[in-house]
């Protein structure tokens, strides 16, 4: 993984993990995540708060750790059930009422 050593950068990516894991524990999925992490980097992007390096790593950095189950678990600690709604924890899915 590229590390990131801009300290700006640091905080950015710990903003955004902290977010997609709020999201994540909500029951969002992946393809929520990945959209919002894009929304998150475009905006950071236009402000021009990073170098472009600085934004280049961050985004490099993003991709991979989103793309890769591990970086979420689910509320009682198993990554399969982490994007499972209430709805279906409950038994209430479509054929099994």
């Amino acid at each position: 993984m590229t590390a990131l050593q801009n300290p700006e950068s640091i905080r950015h990516f710990q903003s955004l993990c902290d977010a997609c894991q709020a999201l994540a524990t909500r029951h969002h999925g992946p393809s929520d995540l990945r959209l919002y992490a894009d929304g998150y980097l475009h905006a950071l992007r236009r402000s021009s708060i990073l170098d472009p390096l600085a934004q280049r790593r961050l985004e490099e950095v993003v991709e991979r750790w989103i793309l890769d189950p591990s970086s979420f678990i689910g509320a009682d600690g198993d990554p399969r059930t982490l994007y499972q709604s209430g709805y279906e924890q409950s038994g209430y899915e479509m054929g099994r009422n």
